[in-house]
């Protein structure tokens, strides 16, 4: 989904309900909007981002904004050798090398508590 307002959402289909959905990612609150159609799917993103931005004024509350991308990480001088040896031994740099390892390690650590959360 293309952002709208710095905001970027994600899209899945229910094949039982035959209906498009999907959440504002990179943000805290929960923003969510769904459609049956495509394009009903990009105006009930837009709209729902509308509807947080307005809900956050008439509450006097900053919106949050999408996260960055950008992280600061403070280890150990040992740890920043283990890992620059692990980026080289990968061919990465350590910028990427860590950025691949978070995101494995943040995806199998969702997946485990998503399928706890449905059983």
């Amino acid at each position: 989904m293309r952002s709208y307002k710095g905001y970027a959402g994600t899209v899945e289909f229910e094949e039982d309900d035959l209906v498009f959905h999907g959440r504002v990612v990179g943000i805290r609150d929960l923003v969510t909007y769904e459609a049956s159609t495509a394009e009903g799917l990009v105006k009930a993103f837009r709209d729902s981002v509308e509807d947080y931005l307005s809900f956050c004024a008439e509450q006097g509350k900053e919106p949050e904004k999408p996260f960055s991308g950008k992280l600061a990480l403070r280890t150990t001088p040992e740890i920043h050798d283990l890992v620059s040896r692990a980026a080289a031994s990968d061919g990465k740099s350590v910028n990427q090398w860590i950025s691949d390892t978070l995101a494995d390690a943040a995806s199998k650590r969702v997946e485990a508590g998503w399928t706890r959360v449905r059983s």
